[in-house]
């Protein structure tokens, strides 16, 4: 095998393994195809629909950008880079009607035992992935952050609520003033408008990005509050947004995922503000007292 052929069967055939690949090369690629890539990762719904004129010009590139970063990854051309972004985009709008389906026609069928130990497998392959990943230092920055702030508000929609309401319940039992930004009757916005630089904020989305978290979040940090941002990607908008933030990838199961790390990193987050707190508290009494 030559070494064109070696690289071409390295070429991801699907959107993970595509992503992961940008994320490895991201510091090695030349601005502009970097600068496309960024923008592919962040709006793969637009890459699956676009053209390659239009992407162009949302991306601020030439066409022939997109051309040239099919043939770095490894692709035929454009349209054959667009096709692993079309086919995250059939396996994305799969009904979970249409998930139960597929569960019902594979080898688990009939298997209450296999199904329950499928997820338990993606739980467990997602909280070794991020204890394997995970910056120390991010975590201690993001928590010395969070502990001096007077109030932490908590920014999550749709499949990423879960997080917030957990540690919203969290902060409650440990004495943490706390927002949620989320309103039955729509001020979210003007909830938001409470938040100063004193405060901070926990942000949290993942791909497809929740359109209202990410305005939410670039609002607050346009203003100055201090945002901690739980997402899935180097190239994600939440991402751009954050002062200190944590990239996650939660594995699934039949087009099923689960926010396994992503709640234990929400449960340790808590923890570590109260305590850093205490330390914080106890540290001023000794120099009051000295």
């Amino acid at each position: 095998m030559n070494s064109s052929e070696a690289a071409q069967t390295r070429v991801p055939r699907d959107f993970e393994s595509l992503r992961s690949v940008i994320i490895e090369r991201k510091e090695t690629m030349p601005k502009r195809l970097a600068q496309v890539a960024a923008y592919a990762l962040s709006n793969p719904d637009d890459m699956a629909f676009g053209t390659a004129a239009s992407i162009a010009t949302a991306a601020d590139v030439q066409p022939s950008t997109l051309v040239r970063l099919a043939h770095h990854l490894g692709y035929e051309g454009f349209s054959d880079l667009q096709n692993v972004f079309r086919a995250r985009l059939r396996d994305r709008t799969l009904s979970y009607e249409e998930r139960l389906l597929s569960l019902e026609a594979g080898a688990t069928a009939g298997s209450d035992a296999e199904l329950l130990s499928g997820f338990l497998n993606a739980a467990s392959q997602s909280v070794a992935r991020l204890a394997s990943t995970v910056d120390g230092e991010t975590f201690t920055k993001s928590v010395d952050v969070l502990a001096r702030a007077e109030t932490i508000y908590l920014v999550a929609k749709r499949r990423s609520y879960p997080l917030t309401a957990h540690i919203a319940y969290a902060f409650g039992k440990l004495g943490i003033r706390h927002q949620i930004i989320a309103s039955p009757n729509g001020i979210d916005a003007e909830m938001a408008l409470f938040a100063t630089g004193r405060d901070a904020v926990i942000a949290a989305s993942f791909s497809p990005y929740a359109a209202e978290s990410l305005a939410q979040a670039q609002e607050l940090a346009g203003r100055g509050v201090p945002i901690i941002a739980i997402t899935d990607s180097v190239f994600s908008p939440l991402a751009a947004a954050a002062t200190h933030w944590f990239e996650v990838s939660e594995a699934d199961y039949a087009g099923f995922r689960s926010l396994s790390a992503s709640m234990a990193l929400a449960m340790a987050l808590p923890v570590a503000i109260a305590e850093r707190r205490r330390s914080l508290k106890r540290k001023s009494k000794r120099n009051a007292s000295e």
